[in-house]
């Protein structure tokens, strides 16, 4: 891969994640704040996340995979979302906003998978070259979350004059810049052979089902389906949260989680050979379960430390169960069911368990409305923080410890 590819690929992630981490994270206290959404509401729009997850494999196996090239395809989206993003800075309530953030959501998770296969179609050695690539779409999302803070849209003064609105115009203008761009990345056409008849099953990685067959994975899968139930709340409330108890800055101290990401990322291969994949799901697990409570015991004052070491506890959460998952999955589909297995991973995950999710924790933090349109958060909190130390427990007794190879 030359240097010119490698800055392409590089920009191209930059994009890709700085439009998510740009208004995604303080979607949460845009909508009750500006738009005066419910926390159901929240719930709908952040669902939008699952449904594009759900719905995007038939966009990348029915087109982009057969018919053209990716790097068009991805140009063609971004340019359909930059106005799909402007329409949405545009609206002044939740009915005017909810149709274009679904058609939106469906569009850019769609996108996710393009600009990975746009890059491994230019890598001779994706295990060793595609972390280096994706690394700055990382960067990417810290840039965004800080920006907003550095402009104090996510300010206490910044969220009441309804600034953060503008985080939809910096998203569709970053967007019209992708799509146009995207023209200019390596030609990556399309792989499938046409004339074989399109299968369902195939699209959805449903062959992969056999795979339940084993009673470790079978207990692994089902975890990972449950586990996104707390990670729900995350996602959907941690901003609103830090925003309504007046944290400074919300969006800023967000992108504390995606540094520890990378760093937890590089600590990733030295746990897993050390300790084995059980323990390091286990450790996952647990640390969603700590994150919880630091956030439903901490403040503002004294206990600050909680709230940021929550807000840290991202990289252990995320990369020490979804990474090793998808390790996991990999080392027991064998070649025959590689890729389907991966699908059908992310389809019941970010398909079906954050789904899932994202209702519980906006009927819960609805249950918990107190007066002024604050929450009792100290409570709120204490329910995904007692669900993941109960799916600890239960894949700790069910889940058989075996033996896996680090693969990066």
């Amino acid at each position: 891969m030359t240097i010119k590819i490698k800055a392409q690929l590089s920009i191209m992630m930059f994009l890709e994640f700085f439009i998510w981490g740009g208004w995604f994270v303080t979607l949460g206290i845009y909508l009750p704040n500006t738009l005066g959404s419910t926390g159901s509401e929240i719930a709908l729009a952040y669902s939008t996340q699952s449904w594009g997850a759900i719905l995007a494999p038939f966009i990348i196996g029915l087109i982009a995979d057969r018919y053209f090239n990716a790097e068009r395809i991805l140009g063609v989206l971004h340019l359909i979302g930059a106005a799909l993003m402007y329409a949405m800075y545009q609206a002044t309530d939740f009915s005017g906003f909810f149709p274009f953030l679904l058609a939106y959501m469906i569009m850019y998770m769609s996108t996710l998978a393009l600009v990975n296969s746009v890059s491994f179609n230019q890598m001779k050695d994706p295990a060793k070259e595609f972390s280096l690539v994706r690394v700055f779409g990382t960067i990417g999302w810290i840039t965004a979350g800080l920006l907003i803070s550095y402009f104090n849209w996510d300010s206490q003064d910044g969220i009441t004059e309804g600034f953060l609105r503008n985080t939809f115009l910096m998203a569709s203008i970053s967007s019209a810049i992708l799509g146009v761009f995207s023209f200019t990345l390596p030609k990556t056409p399309p792989t499938a052979d046409r004339s074989q008849k399109i299968k369902l099953a195939d699209i959805l990685g449903l062959d992969a089902l056999a795979l339940l067959k084993d009673r470790n994975f079978f207990i692994f899968f089902l975890a990972s389906v449950l586990i996104c139930i707390p990670l729900a709340f995350y996602y959907q409330h941690a901003g609103q949260f830090l925003g309504e108890i007046g944290v400074e800055n919300p969006a800023g101290k967000m992108t504390i989680g995606q540094i520890s990401e990378i760093l937890f990322l590089l600590l990733l291969p030295f746990f897993f050979k050390r300790f084995g994949f059980k323990m390091t799901i286990v450790a996952a697990m647990l640390a969603w379960g700590l994150r919880y409570l630091m956030f439903a015991y901490g403040d503002t004052g004294e206990l600050v430390f909680m709230l940021l070491t929550g807000i840290a506890l991202h990289g252990v959460c995320y990369d020490f169960f979804f990474v090793s998952g998808q390790i996991y999955t990999d080392s027991k589909a064998g070649a025959k069911y590689k890729s389907a297995a991966q699908g059908l991973i992310t389809l019941a995950t970010y398909g079906v368990g954050m789904l899932i999710g994202f209702w519980v924790a906006g009927a819960i933090t609805d249950a918990y409305l107190i007066e002024g349109g604050q929450h009792d958060w100290s409570t709120i909190w204490l329910y995904p923080s007692a669900f993941a130390f109960l799916v600890l427990l239960l894949f700790i007794i069910l889940f058989k410890n075996e033996k896996i190879d680090y693969k990066s």
